[in-house]
């Protein structure tokens, strides 16, 4: 019988873990990715238990612990196990981030499970060569903006080195200064995942691009392979101070990207009003639906 007392928290030391579990099961929604759980554990406090040859979550927010569904082959009597760890928990939705697929073949072995969209959560995946190239009249307000940055700023564009990691972290200490994270919980707990991050950069074999202007950094962007056709943007952090730097982070890192992957995920919009409607005018190829799963409808 798993119990939470099965649980340890991930630690960097789990990668390996991880690693093989996810190489043979990509997932399709960057919440299973190894980087964001150990990244984002002081806000979600990310544990794991083994179950078989299974990997077991649990986030715990505002003190409530939310079960995620099985890393690893499906196997009923796993999600059975994992039901009925979740009916313990005071959560009407303790069973969390559900992606498409796993919904569809949930509602076949247990067709009496019934499910809630959290909208919040879905993540955006975009054509890779779209966000490079910005073709058509759809993205000619992009591709303006991003024209003009290109004419006012003398800029560059390199790759993220053990040698710029510092710099780098300077620059995203200003970034909060200009976005007052300390005002806000949420972006002080992305403060510091991406802060950790960047400290194991290359234990967590990120890669990502910087911009500078006139030598120094104002805009970063940090990514990793998702699936061998799909890369992840974790982090895009810009200076307000240029106009369209944002529209040039978010090309140049689409163009080195499509070169390896056909997708760009972009991760969620957490709700942010203003955030979702800067992804929506990319036009995304589409979306990665994720349901939570209704805790009266759970009988095992």
């Amino acid at each position: 019988m798993l119990s939470l007392d099965d649980f340890t928290p991930i630690t960097l030391e789990d990668k390996v873990v991880f690693d093989k579990v996810l190489h043979e099961y990509p997932p399709v929604h960057s919440d299973y990715i190894f980087t964001t759980m150990v990244s984002w554990k002081e806000y979600a406090c990310y544990h794991y238990a083994t179950l078989g040859d299974n990997l077991i979550i649990y986030t715990k927010i505002n003190n409530v612990i939310r079960i995620r569904p099985p890393l690893g082959r499906r196997q009923k009597s796993a999600y059975e196990t994992v039901m009925k760890l979740a009916l313990q928990q005071q959560s009407d939705f303790p069973l969390g981030v559900i992606d498409e697929p796993t919904k569809l073949w949930l509602g076949q072995q247990f067709p009496h499970l019934r499910f809630l969209p959290h909208r919040d959560y879905f993540e955006y995946v975009y054509r890779a060569s779209d966000l490079a190239n910005l073709p058509g009249t759809p993205y000619g307000k992009i591709r303006n903006r991003l024209n003009k940055f290109k004419r006012s700023y003398n800029y560059s564009v390199e790759t993220m080195t053990a040698d710029t990691l510092e710099e780098i972290k300077e620059f995203l200490k200003r970034w909060c200064i200009w976005k007052d994270c300390a005002s806000d919980p949420l972006l002080e707990y992305e403060k510091k995942a991406v802060m950790y991050s960047i400290g194991h950069f290359e234990d967590l074999e990120l890669s990502g691009i910087v911009i500078r202007i006139d030598g120094t950094v104002q805009a970063v962007a940090v990514f990793e392979a998702m699936s061998p056709t799909t890369a992840v943007i974790h982090y895009e952090k810009a200076s307000p101070d240029f106009m369209g730097i944002y529209k040039a982070i978010n090309a140049e890192a689409a163009n080195l990207l499509q070169d390896t992957f056909e997708f760009i995920n972009r991760e969620s919009d957490m709700g942010v009003a203003g955030l979702r409607r800067a992804k929506l005018s990319y036009r995304p190829h589409h979306m990665v639906n994720v349901y939570h799963m209704e805790r009266q409808s759970i009988i095992v």
